[in-house]
């Protein structure tokens, strides 16, 4: 038994353990460092400019009724509604809000700044997402394994057979321009339309809320849309994270499939050692491989190339004669 524990965590899972807590740790020690010094000076501002207004309003105003005042504000603000006289008054639960905020739900962005206000709402969104995360996950699943094959698998094969190249350069040098193709068209691109349409956004700003988007963090601190047309505003909104969403995650499943990445998880996931005769009866019931098993099944998708020969190669041929 003292063997099974080394076979199970051997030296490279702890190495990989202790590489991202330090990773971790790293990026933990670069926020404090250089957020809290922001975070104390706005503090001491607003603490400046709340003195400022109570002695320049004590006599008609007492600093009780401020302090009710502004946390009722914030729990609006909360909600995602503004108390400032000059921001619009567009409803948080229009339709094509709530298509929106749908469509955040169900791709876990989450921007936050909508949220349900009633107790059903928040009942509903429960069991919406509990339905949804899955439809989400399987239509996903279909759309990567069709469009693998269109935009990933034919051009690496294109450039093996037509140009000569080595399927592992080939697939590489595919993975890099599929990746700055993403970088250009999904990022950098929308960051300079964010640039032109919302008011007080710096390009810095416009790159940050992509990138924030299509890796589905959604912190919330931006949210595009307020100076424009609701229609048009939901709409670039919406299509914008369906697809980019999309794009991404075909971008890393294309990086996923590459022989370096596969060689690294094999070095700290090593594959297992065969079974031991004792423990055949336990592993017929993984006789269907994980491929198998996945939701590729479920969309019909077709195992392509040489893992269709290997599949091929190793199934049992019938017997020519007749059954005994």
């Amino acid at each position: 038994m003292g063997g099974l524990h080394q076979h199970i965590w051997p030296w490279r899972y702890w190495l990989l353990l202790g590489s991202y807590g330090l990773f971790l740790l790293l990026g933990t020690a670069v926020f404090v460092g250089v957020e809290a010094p922001q975070e104390a000076g706005l503090r001491e501002a607003l603490r400046g400019a709340r003195a400022g207004f109570v002695r320049q309003h004590q006599s008609c105003l007492s600093e009780p009724g401020l302090e009710r005042l502004l946390e009722r504000v914030l729990d609006a603000d909360s909600y995602g509604i503004s108390a400032l006289g000059n921001v619009s008054d567009d409803e948080n639960w229009d339709f094509s809000s709530a298509l929106f905020f749908a469509a955040s739900v169900l791709t876990t962005t989450g921007y936050g700044h909508t949220v349900p206000l009633s107790d059903g709402g928040k009942v509903f969104c429960i069991f919406y997402t509990l339905l949804g995360l899955p439809a989400t996950l399987l239509l996903a699943t279909c759309l990567l394994q069709r469009l693998m094959g269109l935009l990933s698998h034919r051009p690496v094969q294109y450039l093996h057979t037509h140009w000569g190249i080595s399927s592992g350069h080939a697939a590489l040098g595919h993975a890099a321009a599929m990746g700055l193709g993403v970088l250009g068209l999904f990022i950098l691109l929308p960051a300079l339309c964010f640039w032109a349409l919302e008011n007080g956004w710096t390009f810095l700003e416009s790159v940050y809320f992509c990138f924030i988007s299509l890796s589905t963090i959604g912190l919330g601190d931006y949210v595009p849309g307020r100076g424009s047309p609701s229609s048009l505003r939901h709409l670039y909104k919406i299509s914008y994270l369906l697809l980019g969403l999309l794009a991404m995650l075909l971008a890393l499943e294309t990086i996923y499939e590459l022989r370096e990445v596969h060689s690294l998880v094999r070095f700290f996931a090593p594959p297992r050692a065969p079974a031991s005769p004792s423990s055949e009866d336990d592993d017929q019931m993984e006789i269907l491989s994980r491929d198998q098993l996945g939701l590729a099944t479920v969309c019909g998708a077709t195992p392509s190339g040489s893992q269709a020969d290997s599949e091929a190669d190793g199934r049992v041929a019938p017997h020519d004669g007749p059954s005994g």
